[in-house]
């Protein structure tokens, strides 16, 4: 595996490095200190297996630069690690592609419990994130209020089953091998799931499903 690190601390990279090794021992790393050398490692020709990086590193550009990255490493995950816990951070990482958005002060055994999450396909979001995401969320259904978050948000057992393989971050593919459905059935189901959840994409589903489980 080979993974970029973009951090503007040495001391940081060199832990993370060093967490990561114990995660991914036969790992390969490249490290950055400025959001240019993250673009500059990324246009070398190399193909990452995931970017881990900070926020507000010098020379970002905002979360553009996440696009910016995007479109240098297409199909790469990229996994915000910052001091910020910032709703609008964390919302404005995820919503321009961030995979993953993992606070500094989250313990040793959280980090590593969140990129083994990312390692393994899924997308990990701070949990004191979830709520307050949840509750700033556009209340379509509110006269149910209290009985959809009782009930699921009016999933169904089998929708409820492939909202956790969103979770997961698991494909359609896996989804239907794994429950017994065709492909098309679990789009279906998913285009569902988001319509009940007021959601738009898998990011914005997999906030909803952590909330509900929390």
């Amino acid at each position: 595996m080979k993974i970029l690190i973009g951090d503007d601390h040495l001391l940081f990279r060199e832990g993370l490095r060093r967490l990561l090794e114990q995660l991914q021992g036969d790992s390969t790393f490249v490290e950055a200190g400025t959001f240019n050398e993250v673009l500059d490692q990324c246009r070398t020709g190399e193909t990452y297996d995931i970017v881990l990086m900070d926020l507000h590193m010098p020379n970002w550009p905002g979360f553009d630069g996440l696009r910016e990255i995007q479109a240098l490493q297409p199909g790469v995950p990229i996994v915000v690690i910052s001091a910020s816990e910032a709703l609008g951070d964390i919302r404005g990482a995820l919503d321009h592609g961030a995979t993953g958005y993992i606070p500094k002060s989250s313990s040793v055994k959280v980090m590593m419990g969140a990129l083994n999450l990312v390692f393994s396909g899924g997308i990990y979001v701070p949990p004191g994130a979830l709520t307050a995401s949840m509750d700033a969320a556009p209340r379509r259904r509110s006269p149910l209020d209290v009985a959809d978050r009782n009930s699921g948000y009016g999933l169904t057992q089998r929708q409820r089953e492939v909202l956790e393989c969103l979770r997961l971050g698991k494909s359609n593919k896996q989804i239907a091998y794994e429950l017994g459905l065709s492909e098309g059935t679990v789009k279906i189901h998913v285009t569902a799931i988001f319509k009940s959840l007021g959601v738009k994409n898998r990011t914005q589903a997999v906030i909803a499903a952590a909330a509900m489980s929390a």
